[in-house]
């Protein structure tokens, strides 16, 4: 088969959507398919190169300033009075017999979707993000664009949804069901094996830390993931547990956290990287003594699983049935806690650090769910056979 992978985010930018994206191109090269990536332009990368034989072609973009309502993301989109004219282009000249699009609130995602339409070509879309947020105010934004712009652009070409949880469902179900001609159920997919065998001495070095108690939190810091709870939960777990040490990893976009720290008087055990190269994010789950990041009751996503995958405890708030059939089981695999719920996240923090073996006991039975169930080739094969159903 001949892909087109559309995707506005794409390494070297970081993210869960552009990892996945790329894992994906790589592997459907792998299996003896042409793809091609369309992405848009990333400082310091070039206009098109080809990498592991997948060729990405990355499009002149304008960068949106970075404001509260983006929560202050590095959202970047490609339209310009030429863009029809490039996709007409590449499109028209590599032929796809199916198109993989990643992101429905992306400009690259609606203009390769209005092609599609008009050459008969069908369309698999994974939606990796819930326009949502906890502030009233940018929720009725984020409701009014998905129902003026996001959802009549769907309904014009109807993609076939690939659902990843119950909580992605239940959304799509809402916001687009008139645009969907189908949806399929396929995990979040990773690279298991990356994410074991990091340095852990390293990063304890680096970060000041030694062998103290670390918790970590991967992810960027945005509305939907604002560690504020996590924060708020410091408090209880310094009374048992007087020098753990909090790891923030990743983009801080939103600092609400910081300052209910700062009130709190728990600054000096917190610890923020900023976003770092995918490469060293195994050494901080070597590191790791426990991660914790996703407590908003808004699901749990690639980086979860990417510390799950690597034997670290967690902690987070979902429920048994998040996944659908397969069952995260509390105690058995992971730590679960009503959602933002500083009591019983504390609680729970403090189970972990101070019952490790226990805790690594637990860890492992949730790294044999990953390995059988996120696996990457299994994802890939899953998704290999929903573009062939298409294609066909």
């Amino acid at each position: 088969m001949r892909i087109a992978v559309v995707n506005n985010f794409y390494p070297p930018r970081v993210g869960g959507s552009a990892h996945m994206a790329e894992s994906l191109a790589k592997g459907y090269v792998e299996r003896g398919h042409d793809v091609l990536v369309i992405t848009a332009e990333y400082p310091g990368a070039p206009d098109e190169e080809t990498v592991d034989g997948v060729r990405i072609v990355r499009l002149p973009a304008a960068r949106l300033p970075k404001t509260t309502l983006a929560v202050n993301f590095d959202i970047t989109f490609a339209t310009r009075p030429s863009l029809p004219r490039r996709l007409r282009a590449l499109l028209g000249d590599f032929r796809p017999d199916v198109i993989h699009q990643h992101g429905q609130f992306f400009d690259l995602t609606w203009a390769t979707g209005l092609w599609a339409r008009k050459h008969d070509v069908p369309v698999l879309l994974s939606v990796h993000t819930r326009l949502e947020s906890p502030k009233k105010h940018y929720q009725a934004v984020f409701s009014t664009l998905d129902a003026c712009l996001v959802a009549p652009i769907l309904r014009r070409y109807k993609p076939v949804h690939v659902v990843m949880d119950a909580l992605m469902e239940d959304y799509i179900k809402r916001k687009y069901r008139r645009g969907v001609s189908g949806t399929v159920d396929i995990p979040v997919g990773l690279d298991v094996e990356w994410t074991r065998g990091g340095d852990p001495d390293g990063v304890r070095e680096k970060l000041g830390v030694g062998s103290a108690p670390m918790i970590l939190s991967v992810g960027h810091v945005i509305p939907l993931r604002d560690r504020v709870t996590l924060v708020e939960a410091m408090p209880k777990v310094l009374e048992q547990v007087p020098d753990a040490k909090l790891v923030v990893v990743g983009g801080v976009y939103y600092d609400a956290f910081l300052s209910r720290a700062k009130e709190l008087g728990v600054m000096d055990s917190i610890i923020t990287t900023g976003a770092v190269p995918k490469a060293e994010v195994p050494d901080y789950l070597a590191a790791a003594d426990v991660e914790c990041h996703s407590l908003q009751g808004i699901g749990f996503g690639t980086a979860c699983l990417e510390s799950l995958a690597a034997g670290v405890p967690g902690v987070a708030a979902i429920t048994e049935d998040h996944f659908g059939e397969i069952k995260i089981v509390d105690r058995m695999h992971l730590h679960l806690v009503p959602k933002n719920s500083p009591g019983p996240v504390a609680e729970r923090l403090v189970e972990a650090l101070k019952n490790p073996e226990e805790s690594r006991k637990m860890a492992r039975a949730g790294a044999a769910i990953v390995d059988e169930h996120f696996a990457m080739k299994a994802v890939i094969d899953k998704h290999l056979e929903v573009l062939e159903s298409l294609a066909g």
